[in-house]
């Protein structure tokens, strides 16, 4: 029998990638400037693709500079963005934070320091690992806690309950301490920061930490580390301090009058983490950081309503934005209202800046294994995924030099993800390549 490689299943996987791209490639090279991605500026037929046909998607692409639309699909309807909630995030954080974050806010009466937090996520932070305001502290003789500027939850709206002792979705708090979860980890023997909770670990279970109490599991300890978020309130926030400082900490009411501000990290920092790491615990606390900012209280709803009625007011679609991590599934935003978001940062913020906060596809960041360019990067942006949904929003550098702005969202798929990307790796390259 006669072997025939056209029959071989490779030939017909390798023939259908080569279709895909020939196809893109001949809708981006015929038609008008205008007009050269995905058929006009509607661009429906390239998404009747069947890879696309059991799910919702949308995706919206503008020059940066022209402001010309592209490619328009389904841009002004509502999806699920997961994690490109972040990118609103940032464009609050970096429109009402100055340079230097607010990590305490003092004042002294009567041979008593009164402090309260601002929501400044950085101190003992297992990455920052600042100590500004420990080290403050310390100096100081008569301490009391002031706790009554925070006026919200410490979960967001329709975070999923069984997310409660996973690393990535702590407590929003006032006056965060080590990120808000403690760290166990096998050394030559095992340990726990903070010290505090070294009486509270015990074994067996299924869940890394018991659900109402700040008991950790030692038996679900990986390799090398575990990060459990711990029960935040104003009595363990007190016992932590006392802990640290070897001082009694009263808790009272902040007077009235002058006070000061304490500063600690850059706040570039903190949103390279937002977006490189796509850290949930940061992109809260900066939205507690920002509404401490504007007002005198701690409430992400502070920060959300300046966004939307002083900041962004022209934005396409008014979003339902409840958290400011993306965690929520109750958060609903549109490509063009993400568009517009990030066109607002583009021409707002040096490039070099700008692009260096977002990952880059194939260098760093969520992005660092995916759309890598070759030889150099053209990608830059953010993505989110929740199960069954994955976007991806930002800026994409053409061959050419032109710096092209995107939202590609996509919404109830049951196909694996990597097969998302797959296809959109192709499609962003076309781009990329004949633009």
């Amino acid at each position: 029998m006669q072997f025939s490689f056209t029959q071989h299943p490779l030939f017909k996987t390798i023939t259908k990638h080569l279709l895909w791209v020939v196809a893109i490639t001949i809708v981006l090279a015929s038609c008008a400037p205008a007009q050269k991605l995905g058929y006009g500026k509607n661009g429906h037929e390239y998404f009747d693709h069947k890879l696309f046909e059991n799910q919702f998607t949308g995706v919206l692409v503008i020059d940066a500079q022209t402001k010309d639309t592209l490619i328009n699909h389904n841009a002004h309807k509502y999806f699920t963005p997961a994690s490109n909630t972040k990118i609103a995030t940032l464009a609050t954080a970096i429109s009402v934070l100055g340079k230097q974050t607010p990590a305490l806010i003092y004042t002294v009466q009567n041979d008593s320091l009164y402090f309260k937090g601002t929501g400044d996520p950085s101190q003992l932070h297992p990455y920052y690992q600042d100590s500004t305001v420990t080290q403050f502290l310390s100096k100081q003789k008569n301490l009391v806690y002031c706790p009554e500027n925070f006026q919200d939850n410490a979960y967001g709206p329709g975070w999923a309950w069984e997310d409660y002792d996973t690393y990535y979705s702590p407590e929003r708090s006032p006056l965060p301490l080590y990120g808000n979860v403690a760290i166990i980890f096998l050394k030559d023997s095992l340990y726990i920061i903070p010290e505090y909770f070294k009486d509270s670990l015990y074994n067996g279970g299924e869940r890394n930490r018991k659900p109402f109490q700040n008991r950790f599991n030692r038996n679900q300890m990986p390799g090398d580390s575990l990060e459990i978020p711990f029960i935040t309130s104003t009595k363990n926030t007190q016992k932590l301090l006392t802990s640290l400082l070897d001082k009694n900490i009263e808790i009272g009411t902040f007077p009235k009058g002058d006070s000061q501000t304490l500063y600690s990290v850059p706040t570039d920092s903190l949103l390279k983490r937002l977006m490189h790491q796509s850290d949930n615990f940061i992109a809260e606390q900066l939205m507690q950081l920002s509404a401490g900012t504007l007002t005198d209280t701690l409430n992400f709803n502070i920060a959300r309503k300046h966004a939307l009625d002083v900041l962004f007011p022209e934005m396409p679609q008014e979003p339902r934005w409840v958290d400011g991590s993306g965690l929520s599934r109750y958060n609903l935003f549109t490509p063009a209202s993400l568009v517009y978001l990030l066109d607002r940062l583009y021409a707002e913020i040096p490039q070099e800046r700008l692009f260096h906060l977002f990952p880059t596809g194939g260098k760093v960041g969520t992005l660092k294994n995916y759309y890598a360019g070759n030889p150099r990067p053209y990608l830059h942006a953010k993505s989110g995924s929740l199960g069954n949904n994955y976007n991806l929003s930002g800026y994409l550098v053409t061959d050419s030099g032109r710096v092209l702005i995107f939202s590609f969202m996509n919404n109830h798929y049951r196909q694996p993800t990597q097969k998302l990307k797959t296809r959109m790796t192709i499609f962003f390259e076309a781009i990329r390549d004949n633009l």
